[in-house]
Formats: structure tokens, sequence, C-alpha cells
């Protein structure tokens, strides 16, 4: 069964970087198009960005996109979220998640089925 594990969360001050990891356990990635996702207190989960399978196809929200990137090493079963000149508006619990094998890269999370257990960001002077 698909176990996904995020890491590389924690605290940084605005304008900083953070490099967030979801490695994979259970099955191989090959075959999953990968999402990470926000949520803030008090604020619906969003989504952050996705990357297909093949790594091929890239999705950014809007808030993030020229700041983050996304990529991912399926040698490693891993998916990772750099994310540069942070803002406090990007503070949340951070979430990878796929949808089932096959699907394509998508932002709504509606769309994901599987989920690991999220790592804080927290951006703050």
């Amino acid at each position: 069964q698909l176990q996904l594990v995020e890491s590389g969360g924690g605290l940084v001050q605005p304008g900083g970087s953070l490099r967030l990891s979801c490695t994979a356990s259970g099955t191989i990635l090959d075959y999953y198009a990968i999402g990470w996702f926000r949520q803030a207190p008090g604020k619906e989960r969003e989504g952050v960005s996705c990357i297909s399978s093949s790594g091929g196809t890239t999705d950014y929200a809007a808030s993030v996109k020229g700041r983050f990137t996304i990529s991912r090493d399926n040698a490693k079963n891993t998916v990772y979220l750099q994310m540069n000149s942070l803002k406090p508006e990007d503070t949340g619990i951070y979430y990878c998640a796929t949808p089932p094998a096959f699907r394509l890269c998508k932002l709504s999370p509606w769309e994901y089925d599987t989920w690991g257990q999220g790592t804080q960001v927290t951006v703050s002077s």
C-alpha cells in the first residue's frame, strides 16, 4: 500500500528558503502524479503545485509561481518542493498527495486519495 512521508518543514524568516521532500513507500511512484498542498489555520486546503508521473508536466498556484519549484526523482521515490522567497502567507501545513495511478497532474485536492501526514512551514521574523 502506498504511503507518503513529508519532511523538510521548519521556521524560516521572510525571504528565506526551504526544500520539502515527499518520500513514498509501498510502491513505486513512477505511475503517479504528485501534488503539494497547504492548509493555513482557519482556511481550506489549497493546491500549491503538482507534477506528472514522468515529470514532464508541472503546474503551480498563481501565488507561488516563480518562487516554488517542484521536481521528482523516481529512482529515489521522492518528490521535492523547493520554496524560495518565502512570505508569511506561505505559512501552513504542507502535504503531499497522489491521485490514483495514471491520472493527470491537478491542483484540486479532490482529485487525490493518498495523503501524507504533513509538515509544518512557518515563515516569520
